[in-house]
């Protein structure tokens, strides 16, 4: 399940952003090619998955708002060819800290986590030897 759809991008960024983006044809059509935008999805979704695959259980019941604002980040970046302007730089780059504070637990998502692996003991184990020197084998010597 994507984290984020075309019509959740075409509401953020605007059908003619799209347009640009992805009408990379030899003759342009003037309507979103919906191969480029997959393409971009299928990595943002990737990279995510990536990040949360160690601390969260996937794939997801249902996207948190966040983690699909992150996608929408990541997947209008992927869509530039060229040097993209500062803003989408800079939403790629915050999508991308963002990323890395939830992978690094300072940022907690609202879903299943992955419970941590046992080892497999109660705790820690030590093995007591009989004390060679003891106040009755030392009797005389003190």
């Amino acid at each position: 399940m994507p984290y984020t759809t075309l019509a959740e991008m075409t509401d953020r960024y605007g059908a003619s952003q799209l347009v640009s983006l992805t009408d990379r044809a030899d003759v342009a059509t003037g309507v979103i090619d919906t191969d480029v935008i997959d393409r971009a999805l299928a990595g943002a979704d990737a990279l995510i998955n990536g990040h949360l695959g160690g601390r969260y259980q996937l794939p997801m019941a249902e996207t948190p708002p966040l983690v699909a604002d992150l996608a929408q980040a990541i997947t209008f970046w992927k869509l530039h060819i060229y040097e993209p302007g500062a803003k989408v730089k800079a939403d790629f780059e915050a999508a991308m800290r963002t990323l890395r504070d939830i992978s690094n637990g300072t940022v907690h998502l609202p879903i299943a986590g992955v419970e941590p692996a046992g080892t497999g003991t109660s705790g820690v184990q030590v093995t007591d030897r009989e004390r060679p020197l003891t106040a009755a084998n030392m009797k005389g010597l003190i």
